[in-house]
């Protein structure tokens, strides 16, 4: 059964089949000038199940969350293996994901989605957790490598090897002394850092707005030197 609602076809009986399926989605301005809209993929990477929740592999499943509430996005179907919502950011249609198929898989959510709601590679966003980075500091990007990121380098891997697509990375900072890698990855955040947390998943929202609506321009670039002293002022 299909039924229409707010201009978009919704399939009752599988995988919702809208806008974002055909590319774009056309805004009709006035009389005559028509408006047209690339659709984004938004992915953050995670870990399913309590076990992990608030745990620092995890930012990446928060920033989702917190943009889904802004947006008012539910995230209420499954598909590719992926927790996914639908909506919008202004007029520019959006596809949030959390595949849950662990971090070290994400791949077997991205390439499937991407493929089939058809967006291209410089429209596919994905928001990850990065030990490079101090606690709390944000970085967004066009393009790049895995750096060694597992979940990142599982989603190359499904998306051909490619890896011209935009990355939000959220800083986590390193592990101390001779930490385990792994153990500190699936720790969860001191009082202190989950505070520079929660004050970075408002700036990530507020980043992943302006590139949805005015892609990457000067913003980007100011945004990014921001982050970078945000926390050591000179």
């Amino acid at each position: 059964m299909r039924r229409r609602e707010r201009g978009m076809l919704l399939n009752t009986a599988g995988p919702p089949c809208l806008s974002l399926r055909h590319k774009r989605a056309s805004l009709w301005v006035g009389c005559s000038a028509k408006v047209e809209y690339t659709p984004w993929l938004l992915v953050g990477l995670g870990n399913p199940g309590n076990k992990y929740h608030g745990t620092r592999h995890n930012v990446g499943f928060e920033i989702i969350d917190t943009l889904s509430r802004a947006q008012g996005i539910r995230m209420n179907t499954i598909q590719s293996k992926a927790l996914i919502g639908i909506g919008s950011i202004g007029q520019v249609p959006v596809l949030l994901a959390k595949p849950q198929t662990y971090m070290n898989f994400s791949g077997e959510s991205v390439g499937p989605l991407a493929a089939y709601y058809q967006v291209p590679l410089r429209h596919i966003l994905l928001v990850y957790d990065e030990t490079s980075l101090p606690n709390g500091v944000l970085r967004l990007q066009p393009k790049g490598g895995h750096g060694h990121h597992n979940g990142l380098k599982n989603v190359m891997g499904h998306l051909d090897g490619c890896s011209a697509f935009p990355r939000l990375a959220v800083g986590i900072g390193n592990p101390p002394g001779t930490m385990d890698l792994r153990a500190y990855l699936l720790q969860k955040f001191s009082s202190v850092e989950r505070k520079q947390i929660d004050a970075s998943l408002e700036q990530a929202v507020g980043a992943v707005r302006t590139l949805a609506l005015k892609g990457f321009d000067q913003h980007v670039n100011r945004f990014n030197l921001g982050q970078k002293y945000k926390y050591h002022k000179v």
